[in-house]
């Protein structure tokens, strides 16, 4: 059986060792480092007083001055005696007459000054020693000077002191490193109680985003940037199950009505069997748009594809049934980056409202605007219908709304095409808007636009066949006769 894995703490307590760890990492070697130093200090500071003494001392016997007992300088030196060359002690200091021998060493013959550290004092202390030869003969006088070790040389208490400085000193950081987690991470926590309180019943909350342009900052940019599309996705099936609950049962409580009918009445059968199949049509009709509307913006970036605005709307004329005479300008080259099926029912939409609309005739246009955000496809579908009240502009765009509830129904609109259009657009990242002129209705869609860059890398053509620059309106206008009904 494998053993349990400790408890991981949490983000703060881990940032707080860390910063604890690495203060120590960086801390022990700095102490044992001065702990190096402070005993190589003391240690060369007794040796130069040590032989600064015992040179002071060689040089009163040169001159004959002897003293005895020999006085010391309060340099903390005390241990001092003047040997001769066969061992015999001249003289020495107060301290050092209580001890028999300083040092049984003695400089070479070549050098003067000699140094040791000797450990025959009483009570197992050592000495600090300096030797110093009076004159360079060989059978010169040896003046020694020197002084037990110093407490903090003969304990641990450096050791001691250096690592009760690095305990406080990583006490320190640990506390200031916990303290600035928990400020630095406040505002995560704060993201984690609001994200906590997300639920169905309250998909519209969001985290508070601190100022500047850090991590956190960008995640809590990113989650209400998730939570954005989430309540999007949540309003979506809100919005197509009331939509299903609203509109489907009219048409289902219509075929249940001409199935009883029929049942009821068998010599009607056949009128009623047709009205339901025309109810099972819009029914159907219905059901297929509020499934557009509910996969909208499901459809990743990769699948979208550069599309010639002008020939998507020459096509949809040039295959729509010859109801309305309807004139074309397209300029070439507008070129948008979207889903073909989504930007086709786009148009199709757009034109089959203005037919339902238009008293005489339909005219679509395709063209660029510049503006201060960019360049932009322009799409306008006009009619010379009835004009919309100003009052009914925005709401046209809503779901299943109809001005004219009978003529809509009759002419088998499901009161979804410009909602799906207003989807659709904005799911591209554009706009799409109405108006109302003294000679009918013009909707207009603006689409960033999107050179194909297939288009922009390909060979130009032969001179010959290359067309005129001012052939645009040209082009428009050819479209427009062999487009119009």
């Amino acid at each position: 059986m494998s053993l349990p894995w400790p408890r991981v703490p949490s983000l703060r307590a881990r940032l707080t060792l860390i910063a604890t760890a690495a203060a120590a990492l960086v801390l022990i070697p700095v102490a044992i480092i001065a702990d190096i130093v402070l005993r190589h200090g003391i240690a060369d500071r007794i040796w130069d007083d040590s032989l600064s003494t015992a040179s002071r001392i060689a040089a009163e016997v040169q001159v004959g001055r002897l003293p005895d007992p020999l006085p010391t300088s309060g340099n903390g030196i005390d241990l001092i005696e003047v040997v001769t060359s066969d061992g015999r002690i001249m003289a020495a200091s107060a301290p050092a007459r209580e001890l028999r021998r300083l040092s049984p060493l003695r400089p070479a013959p070549h050098t003067r000054v000699s140094r040791a550290t000797s450990c025959s004092l009483p009570h197992g202390e050592c000495l600090y020693v300096t030797a110093v030869k009076v004159s360079p003969e060989p059978d010169s006088a040896v003046v020694y000077a020197g002084r037990a070790t110093p407490a903090v040389l003969g304990t641990r208490l450096p050791e001691l002191g250096l690592l009760l400085a690095c305990l406080l000193l990583c006490g320190g950081v640990a506390s200031i490193a916990w303290l600035v987690a928990g400020r630095a991470l406040r505002p995560v926590e704060a993201i984690r109680s609001e994200l906590g309180e997300v639920a169905p019943s309250n998909p519209g909350c969001r985290v508070p985003e601190p100022p500047g342009d850090d991590e956190i900052a960008r995640l809590a940019r990113t989650a209400n940037d998730a939570l954005s599309r989430l309540e999007r996705s949540i309003q979506q099936q809100r919005q197509f199950a009331a939509d299903a609950s609203h509109e489907l049962r009219t048409p289902i409580a219509g075929i249940r009505a001409q199935l009883e009918c029929a049942r009821l009445h068998p010599e009607d059968t056949e009128e009623a069997v047709e009205a339901a199949l025309r109810d099972t049509g819009r029914l159907e009709a219905i059901v297929t748009d509020l499934l557009l509307l509910a996969r909208l913006g499901t459809a990743p970036p990769t699948v979208r594809e550069f599309l010639d605005l002008g020939e998507l709307l020459t096509a949809e004329i040039r295959s729509r049934p010859d109801r309305v005479p309807t004139h074309l300008q397209a300029a070439p080259g507008v070129t948008v980056k979207g889903l073909r099926p989504q930007l086709s029912r786009v148009v199709t939409n757009l034109l089959d409202n203005a037919e339902r609309h238009a008293a005489t005739r339909v005219h679509a246009e395709v063209g660029r605007v510049r503006d201060e955000t960019g360049e932009h496809a322009v799409l306008s579908v006009f009619n010379d219908g009835e004009p919309i009240p100003q009052g009914d502009c925005d709401r046209i765009f809503e779901r299943f709304y109809r001005r004219d509830t009978a003529r809509s129904r009759t002419h088998g609109g499901t009161g979804l095409g410009l909602a799906i259009a207003r989807e659709v657009v904005e799911s591209h990242g554009g706009t799409i808007h109405v108006e109302c002129e003294d000679a009918g209705v013009r909707f207009v869609v603006r689409l960033p636009l999107s050179p194909d860059p297939a288009a922009e890398t390909a060979p130009d053509p032969a001179p010959e066949a290359a067309p005129d620059p001012a052939s645009g309106a040209a082009y428009g206008a050819a479209v427009s006769d062999s487009a119009s009904r």
